[in-house]
C-alpha cells in the first residue's frame, strides 16, 4: 500500500474537517459544563469536561496526521450553535447530534482509505469505534431510569 493509492487530498481535507469539528466539541462541551446547575451538577460537569478533553485529543490526532501527510492543519473551528437551551436533556440531544456528525466524518475517511492505507484505515476504525461508544453513552443518558430500549428523538 502506497500513499498514492488513495485520494490523499480528500483524506487531508477530511482530516482538517475532523480537526475543526473536534475543536468545536472542545468549546461546546466546555460551554455546556459551565451551564449546569442543580443537585447533580458535579458529576455532569465532570463528564462534560472529560468529553472536552477527549475532543481536544481527537483534534490533536487529526492535526498530527495532516502534518504527517505533509500538509498544514486547519486553524478554523467547526460550527458552533448556541441554542440557549441548557437543560441537561437539551445538552444531551445537541451532543448526540454532534457525535453523529463526527461519526459521519470518520466513516467518510474510512471509505477513502480502506484497503489503501493501513495507518489511516486503523485510525478511522478506532475513531469510529470511539464515536459509536460516545453515541451509546449519550443514548443511555437520554433514557429514563429503568428504560432499556434505545432512546429515539422521534418517539419522544
Amino acid at each position: 500500500m502506497s500513499q498514492d493509492s488513495y485520494d490523499q487530498a480528500s483524506a487531508i481535507a477530511l482530516l482538517n474537517e475532523i480537526l475543526e469539528t473536534e475543536l468545536a466539541g472542545v468549546v461546546r462541551y466546555t460551554h455546556y459544563s459551565l451551564m449546569i446547575f442543580g443537585h447533580s451538577r458535579i458529576p455532569i460537569v465532570s463528564w462534560l469536561r472529560t468529553e472536552a478533553e477527549t475532543c481536544l485529543a481527537h483534534a490533536t490526532q487529526a492535526g498530527e496526521l495532516v502534518t504527517q501527510l505533509g500538509d498544514h492543519p486547519s486553524l478554523k473551528i467547526g460550527a458552533l450553535l448556541e441554542t440557549h437551551k441548557h437543560g441537561i436533556n437539551d445538552i444531551l440531544l445537541e451532543s448526540l447530534e454532534a457525535e453523529k456528525a463526527g461519526l459521519d466524518l470518520y466513516q467518510q475517511l474510512l471509505v477513502i482509505v480502506k484497503d489503501r492505507s493501513v495507518m489511516l484505515e486503523e485510525y478511522a476504525r478506532r475513531m469510529i469505534a470511539e464515536e459509536e461508544r460516545h453515541i451509546g453513552e449519550v443514548n443511555k443518558m437520554l433514557r429514563k431510569p429503568g428504560e432499556v430500549l434505545q432512546f429515539s428523538a422521534a418517539s419522544k
